[in-house]
Formats: C-alpha cells, structure tokens, sequence
C-alpha cells in the first residue's frame, strides 16, 4: 500500500516494479532548440510482454524537421529505474527530470549528447488530483496512464548527430509520460509551448477510455499561461462541443463552467513511432512536430484570455475515432 500512495504521488517516476506482463513505461522528451530549426523527441521506455523473449527496453528518436523515426532495441536487463525518484538508465543513456544523456551508437544513428533543463514547470499533483489525470490517477485498474512532468522548460547543453553538433541553450522542452498496459484504440493528442508569451505551454488528449464495463470519450487539457494552470478536463466536468477531423485539420472545442477553449490544428507528415500494443511494440503512430494550433481562450463571457498560435506543435491523430468525433 505504502508503494502504491507513493508511486500515485508521485507520477513521474518508474510505476512497473512488480508489474506483471503485458505492460510498458515511457517518457516523452521534447526539445528544440532556439532558433526553431532543429525538433527532436526523445523516448526512452520498457516493454514488458506476454511473451518474455519480447521484453525489452528502447529509445525512439523522432527528428521532426525530416521526420525520420528510429527504433534503438536494448535487452530489457539494460534498463535500470530508481524506485523513489524520476532517474532512468538505459545502457549509458541517462535520463532524468532536469537533464538527458546520451550514448546511442549503431547502424541507425550517432547520437551523443548531455541537455541540462532549467526552470521546470511541473504538473501540481494533490491528494485528489495526483498529476493530469485527476482522481483516474488513484484508480489501480486504466488501461492507460498518463502524466505531465514539466509542461515548459529551457535548454542548455549540446547533441552531436551523426557528426553534425547541435547547441540547445536558450532552446525549450516539454516532458510527460505513459504507462500501462496498452495504448488507446484512438485518440488524438497535441503539445505546443512556443507562443508569443513564453512559458504558455498547452498539451491537450482526448481518447477513448476503457472504464469498468464501459467506454468513453476522456479529455485531459492543460494550458499553462502566465504562471497559471487552467484545466479543461472529463474529471472536472468540462465537455467537448466539438471534435472535427478533415485530411488539413483538427478542430476542437471544449468548455466548462467557466471557460471555452478552441483549438485548431494543422495536420501534418511526421514520423512513425511504435506504441505499445499487449503483444508488441507496434509501428503505428505517425507523430509530426511540425504542426501548428490555433488557440482562442475565453471566459464564457466573452473574455478573451489568450489569442494566438503555438509553433513547432506535436500532433497524433490515431485509430478509430469514431467514438470521438461529434456529428
């Protein structure tokens, strides 16, 4: 019990100690750097299968200027994970809250690298609310979790890409998190915190999600304004108007008592990324990072609080959306 209050509180740190298969774990690294013209994701993790000769621990590295995706495979006793506080090692990759290292080195990629991050912006976690996902956060049975561990930072330090350097300083990152047993069937999900005001970070999901015996559209958002979080989420009682897919773009809309939030995204090429299914880690998501997201926010008096268009935005758009699109 002791562990699970602990783990609950703290989302951000390894949960799959005495987890039994299938599960996975992985953190969600981006970075670009400060002229805009370099985007990388960073995503080390665990997949834990049915099948143990499957178990195994990976890095995804996403270019999103190219869109070029790769896949680094590490014997899953390569993977080592502090049990009270976010610090992960994966062969000589080191990865933490405030600061990566990297040694990957195959016929894929070169990449060496040491970012130190500074001036975090971590998601608030209480008692009722432990992390983004609200009281879910506290329920032991999701088929999916999901946490929010610093919605804005900068950058300082150095990759080396197949020979090329590449200085972050002064760049911005993002990080969050997934873990659980197995990805939503169909979900969309978008990040951006390259506004006009810097810091403004917003991060935005709607999935379908498995719950007792049912299904249902969940949304978490999270607009991080002016040291401010403002948050629109299933938990709290806000609801979706809208919810638009075309080929160009995603066009949402979510309200509560308060406020209303619409966003319009662009859509984009990107890079495939695997996700985790319960019998692998599938080649499925197509993530661009060269996306943009119109964002009007207002009181529902017409108040406007934030106008303006988040740059070198993340977009997924994936899976049966059915259940999500309003009609």
């Amino acid at each position: 019990m002791r562990r699970y209050v602990y783990h609950t509180l703290h989302p951000e740190i390894y949960h799959g100690y005495g987890k039994s298969a299938p599960y996975f774990e992985g953190w969600y690294y981006k970075l670009i750097d400060a002229s805009e013209q370099h985007r990388y994701a960073i995503i080390p993790g665990i997949f834990k299968a049915i099948d143990p000769a499957e178990d195994h621990a990976f890095i995804q590295v996403l270019d999103g200027m190219t869109g070029k995706a790769t896949y680094h495979r590490f014997p899953s006793s390569a993977f080592w994970a502090h049990p009270e506080k976010f610090e992960v090692r994966i062969g000589d990759n080191h990865f933490r809250a405030d600061g990566i290292t990297l040694n990957i080195n195959d016929d894929q990629l070169r990449l060496q690298g040491d970012l130190h991050f500074e001036g975090l912006a971590p998601y608030p976690v209480t008692l009722n609310a432990p992390g983004i996902m609200g009281w879910y956060g506290w329920v032991g049975f999701m088929e999916c979790y999901h946490g929010v561990v610093s919605l804005d930072h900068t950058l300082r330090g150095t990759f080396t890409v197949n020979e090329q350097t590449i200085t972050f300083d002064g760049g911005r990152g993002y990080i969050e998190k997934d873990w659980g047993q197995n990805f939503p069937s169909g979900y969309v999900w978008q990040q951006s915190n390259h506004f006009r005001t810097p810091g403004t970070s917003l991060t935005a999901s709607i999935a379908m999600t498995p719950f007792i015996q049912r299904t249902f559209p969940g949304f978490i958002i999270a607009l991080w304004h002016h040291g401010m979080l403002f948050r629109l989420t299933t938990y709290t009682g806000a609801v979706t108007e809208q919810l638009m897919l075309t080929d160009d773009t995603v066009q949402w809309v979510a309200r509560d008592s308060k406020y209303r939030l619409e966003m319009t995204s662009e859509r984009k090429s990107g890079g495939l990324l695997r996700a985790p299914i319960r019998t692998e880690m599938h080649k499925r998501v197509d993530e661009t990072m060269q996306s943009s997201v119109r964002v009007k926010f207002t009181r529902l008096d017409g108040t406007i609080l934030l106008d303006d268009t988040g740059r070198n935005a993340a977009l997924e758009v994936h899976g049966d959306l059915s259940g999500l699109i309003t009609r």
